[in-house]
């Protein structure tokens, strides 16, 4: 089995990585899609997030207002360390879970993708047998977040100052793809990673 461990900084054109990395027979585990699971009414990581937050993060239907949320998390640190300290044992814990599945189901030649932003963050690099980090210029994901996600300038600079630097990333790496072109290029990118790491 090969653990593959994808990240990059938000906006960076990781989610298309991941996705070409599946196209080639990759099992994707995707931390964002966990800690949705895990966020959704009923789900183990409501209920602490509420009495660490306020009933103030949910909408009139009981769901998580996300953009509530990420207003408070993101202009106070320390808000931000409490979210995580609540929220990254779940999704590791779940995320483990999805490994052994996929163990299981695919054998000892799987390739297995974990998609984690805050692999570096979180400390689980050396966990990985190869570490892929997508980087784009600070400049271009911050107008991918202006005009695909409806953020302002502003906004998007904090969300990347919230992540680990691009240096941070790089020393992490064992392979750095530079997505600052079309998504057909980064793609190729991918493919020839696979071709020369996985085949």
């Amino acid at each position: 089995m090969t653990m593959i461990g994808l990240t990059g900084g938000i906006a960076s054109g990781k989610s298309t990585a991941a996705r070409r990395l599946q196209d080639h027979g990759a099992v994707l585990i995707d931390a964002d899609a966990v800690v949705r699971q895990l966020q959704a009414p009923g789900g183990a990581a409501i209920a602490p997030m509420v009495e660490a937050f306020g009933p103030g993060i949910l909408d009139d239907a009981g769901a998580l207002d996300r953009p509530a949320l990420g207003r408070r998390i993101f202009s106070d640190p320390q808000a931000r360390e409490q979210l995580n300290a609540i929220v990254h044992p779940l999704v590791r814990d779940r995320s483990l879970e999805l490994v052994k599945q996929a163990r299981a189901q695919k054998g000892p030649d799987a390739v297995i993708v974990r998609d984690i932003p805050l692999l570096v963050e979180t400390g689980q690099a050396d966990q990985m047998d190869l570490v892929l980090v997508i980087e784009a210029p600070r400049a271009q994901r911050i107008r991918r977040m202006v005009e695909d996600r409806g953020m302002s300038p502003e906004d998007a600079a904090a969300r990347i100052d919230a992540q680990a630097t691009d240096e941070q990333r790089r020393e992490a790496a064992d392979d750095v793809l530079v997505n600052d072109g079309t998504v057909a290029e980064l793609e190729a990118a991918v493919d020839a990673w696979w071709q020369r790491r996985i085949v």
